[in-house]
């Protein structure tokens, strides 16, 4: 009798021990979930999500709205994007209300407290890390003017230096609500930024003995750039921003194109191309039709990649 007692005991004792044991295993689990999982972070545009996982490596998760062959002003508001937004943490997106037509109604169906507030860490308009933006109206805005941001021109981050400071801040919103990463953010910053002003050297360059060339373009995409670069838009295929061109001004184009002896033209891949290739036809102008997105689906998978292909295709293009 004394022997059961002592082996109900001991069994009694052995199975404490394994709860116990297992008690502290779930513990130790949820504790790792809760310190090791990775930051959620949804953005508008892939350049975003490119420079994102530059910064944040292994410790975020990062999904894009918008594919690099989409025209970003018109995208489909998709009820899986709120189940995106709703379980993020940081939600970037370009501003200056270039996701206007879209964006606000997915922000406000996603119901997470961590981005619907312009104040929250979980949300950040990258345009408010820009010092100099282009095209901010002077003037009150009415329909006749096209297709005219209130805040400027949306285009910014098709200037390669207006990386490093959308870089800083992707940093700053991590570390954030990941503090115990920062030392991992801070360096993995420091190299995104050493390795793009190595790359924007290097660019300038290349890019030297082509400035002062006078060009076409389709949208007012490319004024970043062309400033940057040094190069002077003197035509639009659009006659103005967002108004598909008539015939009138198509002819007043190839005139202006022939007598000035302009031989390039930069179109957007995902604008109508019928128009944009007869104005390069009856001009003889080189139309290069170029990605203005990071676009992983067509061999531009990071934001150093979309430069490196812009300006390789610009300097093929106008080779002597």
């Amino acid at each position: 009798m004394i022997m059961l007692i002592r082996k109900i005991t001991v069994i009694n004792s052995i199975n404490k021990i394994i709860l116990a044991a297992f008690a502290v295993i779930a513990f130790m689990s949820a504790s790792h979930t809760s310190v090791y999982a990775k930051v959620k972070v949804v953005t508008t545009i892939p350049d975003f999500g490119s420079i994102t996982k530059e910064i944040g490596g292994d410790k975020v998760e990062v999904k894009s709205i918008v594919k690099g062959y989409q025209d970003p002003h018109f995208v489909d508001a998709k009820p899986n994007y709120m189940l995106w937004l709703n379980k993020a943490d940081l939600l970037i997106y370009n501003g200056l209300e270039l996701e206007a037509g879209w964006l606000p109604v997915l922000i406000t169906g996603s119901r997470n407290s961590k981005i619907i507030s312009s104040n929250a860490p979980g949300h950040l308009d990258a345009s408010s890390l820009i010092q100099n933006k282009l095209e901010v109206p002077n003037s009150k805005l009415d329909k006749s003017m096209g297709d005219i941001h209130s805040g400027g021109n949306s285009h910014y981050l098709l200037d390669p230096r207006n990386g490093i400071p959308i870089a800083a801040g992707i940093a700053k919103r991590l570390k954030a609500i990941d503090p115990d990463h920062s030392q991992f953010y801070d360096r993995n910053l420091l190299a995104f930024t050493s390795k793009l002003k190595e790359r924007i050297t290097a660019w300038e360059e290349k890019l030297e003995h082509l400035k002062g060339t006078n060009l076409v373009t389709y949208h007012k995409s490319w004024l970043y750039f062309t400033g940057w670069a040094g190069f002077n838009e003197v035509g639009y295929i659009e006659p103005k921003p967002g108004i598909p061109p008539s015939p009138s001004h198509i002819a007043g184009l190839v005139k202006q194109m022939q007598e000035k002896d302009l031989q390039l033209i930069l179109s957007e891949s995902f604008y109508p191309q019928k128009t944009v290739r007869l104005v390069a036809d009856k001009t003889d102008a080189k139309l290069l039709v170029l990605p203005t997105m990071v676009d992983r689906d067509n061999g531009v998978p990071t934001y150093i990649d979309l430069f490196e292909k812009i300006i390789d295709e610009i300097l093929k293009a106008l080779a002597k």
